[in-house]
């Protein structure tokens, strides 16, 4: 089973594109330097989402649902939204809004990629394989976190951003936010989940 491209997020995804261009070239006729950097970041971002699910595809690897439409979404919401029209410093919540969207969202992902590599033993109890897919999917939104606090210090060096504003303390601030989300929603996942094993048991 592969990941199929969806034609609406491609859809999405291209209109994404030109949009950003036009307001590229918008800002260069009037002289608006401004916030360049972060619209050229934004359109080499939009394509991650579609070389993920390529990469995913090759290994067999499959990923969640809509995967490329929430990826899109996540992206516009912080490198458009959040850095151009400076939501960031707008209004003081959406940081930790979209950190901790992102790390409920990572523990989904990693939920979905444990299906079909991870598989329970004769001597594994049920609720024991729970906990033990649930802790990967924990650490793994942790990393993916970690990763994304990298690629912001990265992107300030190669693009002249300034998404890393707070120094250590916004990323202190940020990996917590996904920490504390990953797990209410690890622990969500295993309520719900030890539920159903009780149910059928």
């Amino acid at each position: 089973m592969s990941n199929r491209n969806n034609k609406l997020t491609i859809r999405i995804a291209v209109v994404l594109e030109i949009f950003l261009l036009a307001t590229i070239m918008l800002n260069i006729i009037f002289k608006q330097w401004n916030g360049l950097n972060f619209l050229i970041l934004a359109i080499v971002c939009i394509t991650f989402p579609f070389i993920i699910t390529s990469i995913a595809n090759k290994k067999n690897i499959i990923l969640p649902y809509n995967f490329q439409l929430i990826s899109l979404v996540f992206i516009v919401l912080t490198i458009y939204f959040g850095e151009f029209k400076k939501f960031y410093v707008r209004f003081w919540w959406w940081d930790l809004f979209i950190h901790s969207i992102f790390g409920s969202y990572a523990v989904l992902i990693a939920l979905k990629l444990n299906q079909g590599i991870i598989t329970n033993t004769k001597e594994t109890t049920k609720k024991r394989f729970l906990i033990f897919k649930l802790v990967i999917a924990f650490n793994f939104s942790i990393a993916l976190g970690t990763m994304w606090e990298v690629f912001e210090f990265v992107g300030d060096y190669l693009f002249k951003t300034n998404m890393v504003k707070g120094g250590i303390e916004d990323t202190a601030t940020d990996l917590i936010v996904k920490i504390i989300a990953a797990f209410i929603t690890s622990m969500v996942c295993y309520y719900h989940e030890a539920k159903s094993i009780n149910s059928k048991s």
